[in-house]
């Protein structure tokens, strides 16, 4: 039997990336590095080249992402667990070695400030979340029998509720609720992929509404309270806790319909928008490309999601199908939040904007995430 040449497995590699997914996350990430730069260019000193700093971040979450997609992804399947563990130690060293930015900590310092590098863990966790939640129902035996009297029961959701219980106690301890919640948007995503008995999602809900009253009273610092009840009332304390959206809704209503022009948004040049690099991208983006831009931008997301669902449900077996929607899900509620969150929908919870916001944690996540997703689909017909 002839083994095929070096250049026959090139074209059957090539032959097997999809390219629809690769060109919707390309188009995200160069409109997003051209806006970084905009947002970025009257910002203070030391921010003036994050852009090119960003660039990095995408060439080395393209080589990771390539290595996710080039590797098998059973093999991500029967290390799930052993990964999950190393992501729960990253969590708990983060109170060891974290350093305090704005009151929150939740990066780890290599190699010192001045060569060194930090990382966010809580940010590989949602990936390593997702691996874990697919390895459970990929090993699961409990499958819900047909019309008539199927369904789980609460006692079989124990072992995901555990798995992303942990991760979540220790991120909104950081404190990161944003965080927290994409972690929790994640496991309802996976779960949704079962079916649960109507008694027990009753109960469900029941629980979940006293477990808010709880953290509400008990577990919210003032800070997050203070944005959630400002996002009820936008037009209270536009000075303080609701300064961050009332600019962000400004930004957006000055771009109009195809926006003032590119750098010549006026709520950024004179640095009405906070943190315009990093949680509010979007309202710079809206403001120099008006209604236009920020629909093209939303088009790409929603291609991507739905790709990513479409990935889900052509894989070739449990495993596969629930990795692509967790990690459909991860790049979903990311921009789900944040654009809800700059529109004045959503509370500020601290969310960014996938392959649009500056941040190396963040840009070789979603990459690794998209790795994954094609893996699954370079492989939906390589094995039954």
């Amino acid at each position: 039997m002839n083994r095929p040449s070096a250049l026959g497995r090139v074209a059957r590699a090539r032959e097997g990336i999809d390219w629809a997914l690769l060109i919707g996350v390309l188009i995200i990430a160069v409109i997003g590095v051209i806006n970084l730069y905009s947002a970025t260019s009257v910002a203070k000193a030391g921010r003036a080249d994050l852009y090119v700093t960003q660039i990095y971040w995408l060439v080395a979450g393209g080589i990771a992402a390539t290595l996710a997609a080039a590797i098998d992804y059973r093999h991500f399947e029967r290390l799930a667990y052993v990964i999950y563990g190393g992501g729960i130690v990253l969590l708990l060293l983060v109170f060891i070695l974290g350093r305090d930015i704005h009151g929150a900590s939740r990066w780890i310092d290599i190699g010192g400030k001045e060569r060194g590098f930090r990382f966010q863990p809580s940010e590989f966790m949602k990936l390593i979340l997702a691996i874990s939640l697919a390895k459970y129902l990929h090993d699961d035996p409990k499958i819900p029998a047909g019309p008539g009297g199927g369904g789980r029961r609460l006692g079989d959701y124990v072992v995901p509720a555990v798995l992303v219980g942990i991760p979540f106690a220790l991120v909104a301890k950081q404190p990161d609720l944003g965080t927290a919640l994409i972690l929790m948007g994640i496991f309802v995503a996976v779960m949704a992929l079962t079916r649960i008995r109507w008694q027990s999602l009753t109960l469900l809900v029941v629980g979940v509404t006293a477990t808010s009253l709880v953290a509400w009273n008990y577990l919210l610092h003032d800070y997050q309270k203070r944005r959630i009840t400002s996002f009820i009332n936008p037009e209270l304390d536009i000075r303080g806790a609701n300064w961050h959206s009332h600019h962000a809704r400004v930004a957006i209503g000055n771009g109009g319909v195809f926006g003032q022009g590119y750098m010549h948004g006026t709520q950024n040049h004179y640095l009405f928008i906070p943190e315009q690099h990093t949680d509010f991208p979007f309202p710079v983006f809206a403001e120099d490309w008006g209604f236009t831009g920020g629909l093209v931008l939303i088009a790409a997301y929603t291609f991507v999601v739905l790709w990513g669902i479409g990935i889900a449900a052509r894989a070739r077996d449990r495993f596969g199908a629930a990795l692509a929607v967790g990690v459909t899900a991860m790049i979903f509620w990311h921009a789900f939040f944040n654009i809800g969150m700059v529109t004045g929908v959503l509370p500020v919870v601290g969310v960014t904007l996938p392959l649009f916001s500056y941040g190396g944690s963040s840009v070789t996540t979603v990459l690794v995430g998209i790795g994954l997703l094609m893996n699954v689909s370079m492989r939906r017909n390589t094995f039954g």
